[in-house]
């Protein structure tokens, strides 16, 4: 059985100009190869394992963080899940109990096969699952992992590792805590207003270049803050956005991409800046024609964690920003941004709660 190659409406694969060059991607989408099923013979049950064959004999994880190495081989298929796709490969249990609700993450980077990994409740409900988290020469290549699952204190869990399609192997196993951050943004900043993301979504909003069949809708940026919103002003315009992970109407992973237009209002410099709930990439594009667009400056944001490029700009000059999640799959639907930008073109000055509708409705 093959697994579907993802189809992008737009590829456009550029390359970073700040420190080393590395391929960026400006998509919304990633096209994955095809991968066929697994015809590795079957190995025999063995005595000695690392790990439980079933949630009877589970390995107990006592404390986080917890890591611990060892191979899917030998072992029987007993579980199973479709997140999307089953599986008759050989399983491998750990149990966990916390002491207190707390939310988790199961990464398998640095496996060597096809993983799948899901979570059973203390009814075999299954919590959470992943299949194709990885696809890159660090973590692996379709290796999977598992992001904010929620557990609560004082009830069992098991953690599966498994395999796409009879894959088996050896794989790392990390299990952390997995600690909440959140950005807030000032009372004055302007809501970037997107409409709710989800599954089906199609960005008609700010989408850009990844968007052709709208017009390569992008969100210009014509307003500063200011405390008290009077001169003299701060100088930055204020955005308070969201970004996440949604199924595309195909039923592949999507990300939701985030373009901007600002022009620069004087010789001198602009600042870009972005703090994220979760780690954002943040681009400066050239040129401006989204047949050639390429990646100029490049950063990566998050939470408590905010990152700037400041670059030279002449009165007038049209830029191109970019904010979008360092990954094609997520934990979450939406999550915020705080994003700032300076020596911008403006019309207004809000100083107290106002969406970009009304922004766009004061200058119209």
């Amino acid at each position: 059985m093959l697994k579907a190659i993802v189809m992008l409406n737009v590829m456009l694969v550029v390359m970073a100009c700040v420190g080393t060059a590395v391929a960026q991607n400006l998509d919304d989408s990633r096209e994955l190869p095809a991968k066929e099923s697994p015809t590795n013979p079957y190995i025999e049950p063995e005595e000695c394992k690392q790990g439980g064959d079933t949630i009877y004999d589970a390995f107990p994880i006592s404390a986080l963080p917890f890591t611990i190495t060892g191979t899917t081989a030998g072992y029987i298929n007993n579980y199973d899940w479709e997140c999307p796709y089953d599986s008759m490969s050989p399983d491998v249990v750990y149990s966990f109990t916390p002491d207190n609700n707390l939310w988790i993450n199961v990464d398998l980077c640095g496996s060597s096969y096809d993983t799948k990994t899901f979570i059973f409740d203390s009814d075999l409900n299954v919590i959470a699952c992943n299949d194709d988290f990885y696809f890159d020469d660090e973590c692996g290549i379709y290796v999977s992992k598992i992001e904010e699952a929620f557990l609560t204190g004082g009830s069992i869990y098991y953690i599966i590792i498994d395999g796409y399609g009879g894959d088996y192997g050896d794989y790392i196993l990390q299990v952390t805590e997995y600690v909440p951050c959140f950005v807030t943004c000032p009372a004055d900043a302007v809501d970037e207003d997107e409409p709710p993301l989800g599954d089906g979504y199609e960005d008609a909003y700010n989408g850009g270049c990844n968007s052709p069949q709208f017009g390569n809708p992008f969100q210009e940026i014509r307003w500063t803050n200011d405390a008290d919103g009077v001169p003299p002003y701060d100088g930055y315009a204020w955005l308070c956005g969201k970004s996440g992970w949604f199924f595309s109407v195909e039923g592949f992973d999507r990300r939701d991409t985030d373009w901007y237009r600002v022009f620069a209002l004087q010789d001198g410099v602009m600042e870009f800046t972005v703090e994220s709930e979760y780690p954002c990439f943040m681009f400066k594009l050239a040129p401006l024609d989204c047949a050639t667009v390429a990646v100029e400056l490049e950063a990566t944001a998050d939470c408590q964690e905010p990152k700037t490029l400041t670059f030279p700009v002449t009165a007038g000059q049209e830029i191109w920003l970019w904010v979008g999640p360092t990954t094609f799959s997520g934990p979450v639907t939406e999550f915020f941004y705080f994003m700032t930008v300076s020596n911008n073109v403006f019309d207004v000055v809000p100083n107290e709660d106002m969406s970009w509708g009304g922004v766009k409705a004061l200058y119209r």
